[in-house]
Order: structure tokens, then C-alpha cells, then sequence
């Protein structure tokens, strides 16, 4: 999988995985314009309204990701400084993100640039970033960029509008929203048949449809839904998802009891075939959250820099050095 594949859905991550209670989400149709008609999936990230949040002032804001500095080098352009809105779209096999933001050419210095129709595309090995306008761009693999400039420039507007219905019903203050038709096939390509994972992959693969919201505003709360082929499928993610809560319950740190309170913030109701997983982590746990994770240290494969200069590593007895596996 690409590296600025899963840069975008580290954001995501970060962001936790609710709802709101008014108002629905607006969905810039100059973006929706370049995804691809027969999506599969759709992401949004607000990252303007993100970088506002507490949580990412206080933890994130700090923090330099190494798959997002890798997207920014790649591409020219930083989701966390130079964007404001996201819109990711895929159909299984290309995966195409555009943006809203501001672009300044410099920001593109080392990339090969070319002119493709009306448009100036940035283009590195198979990846390409066109700037459609001062602040509008599209990045991708190089094939999927150019079939959205050449529907753009032929004035096609199809799209995948059920896709698009679905999320215009997600609440507008979650900043971070997913929907999909099954589950997409770039996320379970690489997961293995068999074993304890080959397990998970057949209960991911047996989703008809899923939507997930992230609200950050205070602390993270998040809700995943799931509807499955068969209640019986519905039931084996239930009980999946009420098994992983429950090892997390058995490896809370006796020193830690606070932690249980992050278990108890997740709940799984099955009804029939559709399975709602809800997540609430107040604020003053965020940070607990983060060192369980292992955020701080680094999770695996996805390292974690500070920004300020480096100094000769010293002990550190702070919770940032705590690594929960």
C-alpha cells in the first residue's frame, strides 16, 4: 500500500473512530466532482476544524508523524498546515484524495511538473498532484489523477451519489467521517486467509456497509456501523468486538484502574444484521489513550518525532515513555 495511502488513514487514526445531535455534514461538491463514479468508499477529514479541537492543540499539534511528513514530501502539500478539507474516495483498487487549501508552488519544488490538459500536474514515480485552481488539488496514483482531470475537463459530474446521500446524513460537527459499500479492498488486500487475522479479515469482508463519524470536539467520541450479509455475521463482529474490549479490560496496569474507564467507554449493541460500536473518551483520558496506544513512543511502523530539535536522549519517567502491549 502506498505511503500516502496510509498517511490518510493515519489521520483518521489520530482522530479516533459519533455523533452529534444536529445539523448535517456539507460536502463540497467541487471536490466530489473528481471522485470516481464507481466508489466504494468515501472519507472526509475537516482538518481545519481539527486542528481547532483541543486534542489537537494539546497533543497533536506537537507531534510529527512520519507518514504525514512523508505525504508532505511526496505530494507538496501538509494535510495538517496547508489543508483545510479532505475528501477521499475509492473503488478498491485506486484510492484519490482532493483538497481544499492553499497551494503555493514552492511547496512542490523537487516534484516533476507537467501540463496535463489545462491543468499543472506535480508528478513523482506513480504518484501525481494536480493543482486545479489556487486552492483546490487532487493527489493520487498517477492513472486515477489523470481519469479525474479527464471527467473534470469533459464536464462529467457523475458520482457515486449513494454513496454521497449516505454521508450528507452523518452530523455536521464530526470532522472525520467514512462511508463504504463492504469493506474496501485496500484496507483487507493484505489481511492473511488464515489464522487469528484471516478470521478478522472474513468478519470485515462480511460487511455490506459501514459508516463511521468522529467528533473531537471534547475528548474523542466516535460510533461505527455495520451491516452485515447475515445476523449470524452480525453476531460474530459483536461478539469479535466485545472479546477485543475484553482483553483490554485484562490489560489495564493494577497501578492504572483509571484506564478501565476507557473500556467502559465502548459499547456494542447488535440488532439483526447491523452491529454499533460507540467510543467516548473524555479529554482528561486522551492522553492515557495515547500512551496505551503507544502514540507517544511509537506505535509499530508508524514512528513518532518531536518537532523541536532533538536533544541527547535522557530517562524519562513521564508518561510519553510508557508502552502498553
Amino acid at each position: 500500500m502506498p505511503r500516502w495511502v496510509l498517511a490518510i488513514l493515519l489521520i483518521s487514526l489520530v482522530a479516533g473512530c459519533s455523533s452529534a445531535p444536529t445539523g448535517r455534514s456539507s460536502i463540497d461538491s467541487t471536490l466530489a466532482a473528481f471522485m470516481p463514479p464507481d466508489a466504494t468508499m468515501l472519507a472526509g477529514v475537516r482538518m481545519e476544524a481539527i486542528r481547532s479541537t483541543p486534542l489537537y492543540k494539546k497533543l497533536l499539534a506537537s507531534q510529527s508523524l512520519q507518514q504525514l511528513d512523508d505525504f508532505a514530501r511526496e505530494t507538496g502539500f501538509d494535510p495538517r498546515r496547508d489543508v483545510r478539507e479532505l475528501l477521499v474516495g475509492s473503488n478498491g483498487k485506486d484510492l484519490i484524495i482532493a483538497a481544499r487549501g492553499t497551494f503555493p508552488e514552492r511547496n512542490f519544488e523537487g516534484l516533476t511538473k507537467q501540463k496535463y490538459k489545462r491543468y499543472t500536474l506535480y508528478v513523482r514515480g506513480q504518484g501525481g498532484v494536480a493543482l486545479i485552481d489556487g486552492s483546490t488539488a487532487v493527489a493520487g496514483t498517477l492513472s486515477a489523477v489523470k481519469a479525474a482531470l479527464d471527467r473534470h475537463y469533459a464536464g462529467d459530474r457523475a458520482r457515486p451519489d449513494d454513496l454521497l446521500t449516505r454521508a450528507r446524513q452523518i452530523p455536521a460537527p464530526n470532522q472525520v467521517w467514512s462511508v463504504a459499500n463492504g469493506f474496501d479492498n485496500l484496507l483487507t488486500s493484505r489481511v492473511p486467509e488464515t489464522g487469528n487475522l484471516g478470521n478478522a479479515g472474513r468478519i470485515l469482508r462480511s460487511l455490506e456497509n459501514t459508516t463511521i463519524a468522529a467528533d473531537l470536539s471534547t475528548g474523542i467520541n466516535g460510533s461505527l456501523t455495520g451491516v452485515c450479509r447475515t445476523e449470524q455475521d452480525a453476531k460474530n463482529l459483536g461478539d469479535a468486538a466485545r472479546g477485543l474490549i475484553g482483553l483490554g479490560r485484562l490489560s489495564v496496569p493494577e497501578k492504572q484502574p483509571e484506564l478501565l474507564r476507557l473500556w467502559d467507554g465502548i459499547k456494542v449493541d447488535q440488532q439483526l444484521r447491523t452491529v454499533n460500536i460507540t467510543v467516548s473518551v473524555p479529554e482528561d483520558l486522551v492522553e492515557k489513550l495515547l500512551d496505551l496506544l503507544g502514540t507517544h513512543a511509537g506505535v509499530r511502523g508508524l514512528p513518532v518525532r518531536q518537532t523541536v530539535p532533538s536533544r541527547p536522549a535522557a530517562p524519562s519517567s513521564g508518561q510519553g515513555s510508557r508502552h502498553q502491549e
